[in-house]
């Protein structure tokens, strides 16, 4: 059922609002909070990177606290277990039954904190629930419900003790970001509130869980024209044919921009997605998808510096058409 100007603009209020909202954590980094809650609301997972002390966890927390659901943070380690995670199935003696005892995996936001300090087979527990929303064990599978977005943190550097997340695992992220650091006034302002060490605590619940999933549900009958489409497509099998890229986007690539642009158009109020929509979340959505050449990479390639180049040698549909 196509969506409504109406809806479109009821979206893109309630969108506003979940950013102020978040906002009173995280100062000034409006742009990292629309694509984390772009990636949420597209039923998608965000993987944020940046340094140590740049507010990945109070991002997500905030994220977290601002959804009237559930919520749970897990710490990875190397000793975590997959059974940590996702839970395990004890006998009950009393009833003389099996009882499954769901892990932290089953809530509304999962805040996965370093995530790259758990072992591969740690994370490999994360493929299915983050690609199904379900969770099997022992034969038995078990969803976890919706809304469900998996936000994990890592660090660029530290990187002792940690394992690499294999493309499997990144390519199940719809967006990867980083913060930064924050301007000097906006440093300014935390440093004269230093006293106050838990800024996302200060969130409050303003959207049901229902609401998120009917939010989810309006932004996928977003239109999208054909040509719209092919730009996307245009730009996806760039990547794939890129001299520089050993592996380019997937099709899980595709799909997830594909979703994101359409929830990115109604947080601005539309009811249709724009190649501007495409072009605006191409880097985040598509770049931690590939794999750069190593002697490439070796001399100063990045993902992201390549998604940006071929974005901006294909001319978008409206301007073919004029």
């Amino acid at each position: 059922m196509p969506v409504t100007q109406e809806q479109a603009t009821w979206f893109a209020d309630a969108f506003e609002k979940l950013v102020e909202n978040v906002d009173k954590a995280i100062l000034g980094k409006k742009d990292q909070i629309r694509l984390v809650l772009v990636a949420m609301l597209s039923n998608g997972h965000v993987l944020l990177e940046d340094y140590p002390g740049t507010g990945k966890t109070v991002l997500a927390k905030s994220i977290a606290n601002t959804l009237d659901g559930t919520n749970s943070r897990i710490q990875f380690t190397p000793d975590l277990l997959p059974s940590d995670v996702t839970g395990v199935t004890i006998f009950d003696q009393s009833k003389g039954v099996f009882e499954f005892h769901p892990g932290p995996i089953f809530a509304n936001v999962v805040l996965a904190d370093e995530i790259n300090r758990a072992s591969p087979k740690t994370q490999s527990a994360l493929l299915e629930v983050m690609e199904e929303g379900v969770v099997t064990v022992d034969g038995v599978g078990h969803k976890v419900g919706s809304p469900f977005v998996v936000i994990a943190t890592q660090n660029p550097v530290e990187q002792a003790g940690t394992y690499k997340l294999p493309e499997a695992q990144l390519d199940r992220f719809l967006i990867k970001t980083s913060l930064g650091y924050p301007d000097d006034a906006t440093s300014v302002t935390l440093l004269m509130d230093a006293s106050n060490r838990a800024r996302a605590s200060r969130i409050s619940p303003i959207i049901a869980a229902d609401s998120v999933a009917s939010m989810a549900e309006l932004a996928a009958d977003a239109f999208v024209d054909q040509s719209v489409m092919e730009y996307l497509n245009t730009i996806v099998s760039g990547t794939r044919a890129h001299a520089d890229i050993v592996l380019g986007a997937s099709m899980r690539g595709s799909l997830a921009l594909a979703r994101a642009a359409k929830t990115m158009a109604l947080s601005k109020g539309r009811t249709y997605v724009t190649p501007d929509d495409i072009r605006e979340l191409a880097v985040p959505v598509l770049a931690h998808r590939l794999i750069v050449d190593p002697e490439a990479e070796f001399q100063g390639a990045k993902a992201e510096d390549i998604v940006t180049s071929i974005v901006i040698g294909i001319e978008p549909p409206s301007y073919r058409a004029a």
